[in-house]
């Protein structure tokens, strides 16, 4: 525990796990909010009105933390990771800047106009700017994914050396732009990270209203949001398996030692199964008490199931990810999928049948059910980025080796424990807010206070 370098993985690791948190509640309330909006706009119904302005002060508080949160990182960067920082510095620069200046300042430009331009702006300029925001959100998206994915398959870059103070440095430079940006693996974790998002803010619309509805309260209202946010959540879960799929089948193309880790599958010269669950006993490559489907990642990947699937024992043991990590991460986050799919379907079919309001049992599933898709999220980034290891860089830098070698482990401890204790405040602050929102509720129709001239709106 006094390894500088395990320190400072550990850090991050927490600081960008608690970041992402926010950023897909707030991409997956944008599309809530242009659906809500929308609707408002072609009915007059006055009561999508008040049910876009009461999740609009939710997307401000999750947009605020979100922001906050994400600062720390590149600090990190600096201080801890300053040799990962010089290797990718001209790649990252280019993606963030362009997500700096095309996605946040649009974002942040048009988020005044959406939480304070009622009744200053037209109906139709505000419903625009509802765009505008969830565009940027998602176009912010875009160019986070493409850094990050640039990481796991790099492409359009040369390798360059030069010398600093009598040291030698390689750094990676782009050639070509559009191939940094299209890496063969970027679009697939976009659309996976992306669809994910929208299922976070579906479900969080979903738990509000089903705990409206057990307490008897604001009962159209919830009942008007329960049925947006379930379409949008079985349209989304049943899209992940696509989309879930391509991503898998890229990551057998582009990092096939990631892959045979998902699935434990150390031999290639066997037809490889797909596991249900199991634990991995990797110094003698098996799974115990594990539960397979004879050659079905085989058939998932190559469409036969007799093809053969590039085993872990194709690796240096230094070249491997930690298995059983990578595994139970990996299976969870699926199984968590299945079961949203699951629950969402169910809900639309008794909503169907005019069954669901008063299914007292459903409703209180749904209200913790807003957990899932922010477990899955987290558990589908530590396999992405737990599977490429030992790389930070796949196939160019090993993480042991980008890490800056002037900290010492008690700095990196010190603001650890800084950052946690912020962190934790911070994050008992936005559930205290965010409680109260909910609690509050939305306004009644026809009360005539405009809530956004209010300043103590953002802060609850």
């Amino acid at each position: 525990m006094n390894d500088p370098e395990f320190i400072a993985r550990l850090q991050f690791a927490f600081t960008v796990g608690f970041h992402f948190i926010f950023p897909p509640l707030s991409i997956g309330l944008g599309i809530l909010l242009i659906i809500m909006e929308g609707l408002y706009l072609k009915t007059k119904n006055k009561l999508y009105e008040n049910m876009t302005k009461f999740w609009v002060k939710v997307f401000a508080l999750t947009f605020a933390v979100g922001v906050a949160t994400g600062i720390v990182m590149e600090f990190e960067f600096g201080t801890n990771w300053a040799t990962y920082s010089r290797f990718v510095g001209d790649v990252f620069g280019s993606a963030l800047a362009a997500e700096g200046i095309f996605a946040f300042f649009l974002e942040s430009g048009f988020l005044a106009i959406l939480v304070f331009g009622w009744n200053k702006v037209s109906p139709k300029m505000h419903f625009f700017s509802t765009i505008m925001v969830t565009f940027g959100a998602h176009l912010s998206a875009v160019w986070i994914i493409v850094a990050n994915s640039w990481q796991q398959t790099p492409a359009g870059f040369h390798l360059a050396t030069y010398e600093l103070g009598g040291n030698i440095f390689t750094r990676a430079e782009i050639t070509d732009f559009w191939a940094m940006v299209f890496n063969p693996s970027s679009m697939d974790r976009l659309f996976h990270t992306i669809v994910g998002s929208w299922m976070a803010g579906a479900f969080l619309v979903i738990s509000v209203s089903a705990y409206y509805l057990i307490k008897k309260k604001h009962i159209e209202f919830a009942k008007k949001g329960l049925t947006i946010a379930l379409i949008v959540a079985a349209f989304s879960s049943v899209l992940q398996l696509f989309v879930g799929h391509s991503s898998a089948v890229g990551v057998s193309k582009n990092q096939p030692a990631k892959l045979a880790a998902f699935e434990a599958h150390y031999d290639s010269s066997s037809v490889a199964p797909l596991y249900l669950f199991g634990w991995v006993d990797d110094k003698n490559q098996k799974v115990d008490f594990g539960l397979q489907i004879p050659g079905l990642l085989s058939y998932l990947i190559y469409g036969d199931f007799n093809a053969k699937v590039t085993g872990l024992n194709a690796f240096d043991k230094n070249d491997r990810p930690p298995v059983n990590l990578v595994f139970q991460s990996y299976h969870f986050m699926v199984a968590l999928g299945f079961l949203m799919i699951g629950l969402s379907l169910i809900s639309l079919i008794l909503l169907w049948r005019k069954k669901l309001f008063e299914n007292k049992l459903v409703l209180k599933i749904l209200i913790p059910s807003v957990i899932l898709p922010q477990l899955a999220l987290q558990l589908g980034w530590i396999s992405a980025e737990v599977g490429r290891q030992p790389w930070i860089v796949y196939g160019l830098l090993r993480t042991k080796d980008a890490f800056s070698k002037t900290v010492s482990s008690g700095e990196v401890w010190f603001s650890m424990v800084l950052f946690t204790l912020i962190y934790i405040l911070l994050f008992i602050l936005f559930l205290f807010l965010l409680d109260r929102k909910i609690k509050h509720g939305p306004e009644e129709i026809g009360q005539e206070e405009d809530i956004y001239t209010d300043k103590k709106t953002i802060l609850g």
